[in-house]
């Protein structure tokens, strides 16, 4: 009579192979698309309200258009570069990875416009920070630009920027040299940063006209990490 019993060492063996052929599958399911993660979704304690009576401005299509352009549609979950599950125009769903916890809607994927709907309301908490920060009167074109940066790097980072005093200054001419400053992450330049931050400029002198090609003597021209911001 044989014994059918399973060495100990096989079993393992068995139930190792069988855990990796899980994890692979669930990386195929969810793959990893190296891409950051907004810096509007990493700083909770810059979600302060609006002034009692204020109506949030929403920025244009134009506006929205940028972000979208840079941020990319991706219909399916997905984990960003740092491991977050993620979605659509970069919504991010949890600072974790998939794992079919997500509502239910996600698994299904999203349509390009649910994903537009996504963004409009993410986009809200960079909008409060503009309107909170900003002292000056701003274009549509302005606001927007300015609304994609905070959307990109994060509230805190805006707070202590020099771009914001630049701006409440009043010293526009400045504002194209400031934006540009701010294209690395992880300590490397990334060509995906320099690319928004000229779309910034662009937007934010629409139908203005950018002020000076020149900077001034001594205006610091530094390169900034966005995942440190300025010292």
């Amino acid at each position: 009579m044989h014994d059918l019993r399973v060495p100990c060492f096989i079993a393992v063996a068995l139930l190792n192979g069988f855990m990796a052929g899980c994890e692979k599958a669930e990386t195929e399911k969810y793959p990893t698309i190296d891409r950051l993660t907004s810096g509007i979704f990493l700083e909770p304690e810059e979600r302060a309200a609006l002034p009692a009576g204020v109506e949030l401005r929403k920025i244009y299509g134009k506006g929205l258009d940028l972000t979208k352009e840079s941020e990319g549609f991706v219909s399916n979950l997905y984990n960003d570069a740092a491991g977050y599950c993620t979605i659509a125009y970069g919504h991010l769903i949890k600072r974790m990875s998939c794992d079919g916890s997500e509502p239910e809607e996600f698994q299904r994927s999203v349509s390009e416009p649910r994903g537009a709907e996504l963004l409009s309301d993410d986009m809200g908490q960079a909008e409060r920070t503009v309107m909170r920060l900003v002292d000056v009167d701003l274009t549509d074109g302005q606001y927007a630009a300015l609304c994609d940066f905070v959307y990109n790097v994060g509230g805190g980072n805006f707070k202590r920027s020099t771009l914001l005093k630049v701006v409440n200054a009043g010293e526009f001419d400045g504002v194209p040299f400031q934006l540009r400053r701010w294209v690395k992450a992880g300590g490397k330049t990334l060509p995906g940063l320099e690319t928004r931050r000229q779309r910034e400029v662009e937007l934010f002198f629409e139908g203005i006209g950018i002020p000076r090609a020149v900077p001034l003597e001594g205006e610091d021209l530094s390169p900034v990490d966005i995942q440190r911001g300025e010292s």
